[in-house]
């Protein structure tokens, strides 16, 4: 049930992840060389892409309670979730574990939002633009922000990978699917002033979005993850 990463006696960022398949290059939060400190990982069993993307299915609540709870029982300072949809579940999640949860990179959305123009609006690109509702959204008050919204649901690599399951990653296609959806988001909304990839999948295409887009500021969930270590380590 678990993936382990450096062994060690200090605490860590607990990272609760989808059972998933797909490879996990460097930059995914799956891949623990993403980090230059300690993580460790809890899979949900069952928790796929699936289930959680396009049902929404709050059955996998309680599950990813018990893996959070078992995370920090080991030391997890700080707990963070491998799917930007378990915004959805953010309250419920902080409610239950008793440090800080970090659920979703859209929570970046507020500061991306205060550190542009008052006319300018925030763009994400999701995995599944239709499964983004403002349910979602307003899970984590965001939901007031004029945001630009754009779907990789129609990426041919992306979607049969990190949403169907595919279980082997053309990494060159992915990262052109990814660089074509950031001009196409910024092509309809030339207001955009940042961007949020929701799907913590998109981090190893952060930089060519960021080159693309004329050098927008692109937050992730590793831009998240590593803010929370900082934050609540101060080393």
């Amino acid at each position: 049930m678990e993936l382990t990463k450096n062994k060690s006696s200090a605490s860590f960022v607990g990272i609760i992840m989808l059972d998933t398949t797909f490879p996990r290059i460097k930059g995914d939060i799956g891949n623990p060389a993403t980090f230059s400190f300690p993580v460790q990982y809890r899979v949900v069993n069952g928790a796929s892409p699936e289930r959680m993307v396009i049902q929404a299915d709050k059955s996998l609540i309680q599950p990813f309670i018990e893996a959070g709870r078992s995370l920090i029982k080991e030391g997890a300072f700080a707990i963070a979730t491998s799917c930007g949809f378990l915004a959805l579940f953010h309250r419920e999640l902080t409610q239950a574990l008793d440090v800080p949860v970090f659920s979703s990179s859209l929570l970046q959305v507020h500061m991306a939002q205060s550190i542009i123009k008052k006319n300018q609006k925030v763009g994400i690109i999701t995995a599944r633009k239709e499964s983004l509702t403002r349910d979602h959204l307003a899970a984590i008050g965001i939901e007031q922000y004029p945001l630009a919204i754009i779907g990789m649901e129609k990426a041919e690599e992306f979607s049969s990978v990190f949403i169907k399951g595919k279980s082997t990653l053309n990494t060159d296609k992915c990262q052109q699917e990814m660089k074509t959806a950031a001009l196409k988001l910024k092509e309809l909304n030339s207001d955009i002033g940042a961007i949020v990839l929701e799907c913590t999948n998109m981090p190893p295409y952060a930089k060519i979005i960021h080159t693309a887009t004329g050098g927008l500021p692109i937050f992730d969930v590793v831009t998240m993850i590593n803010t929370a270590h900082s934050t609540l380590l101060h080393i």
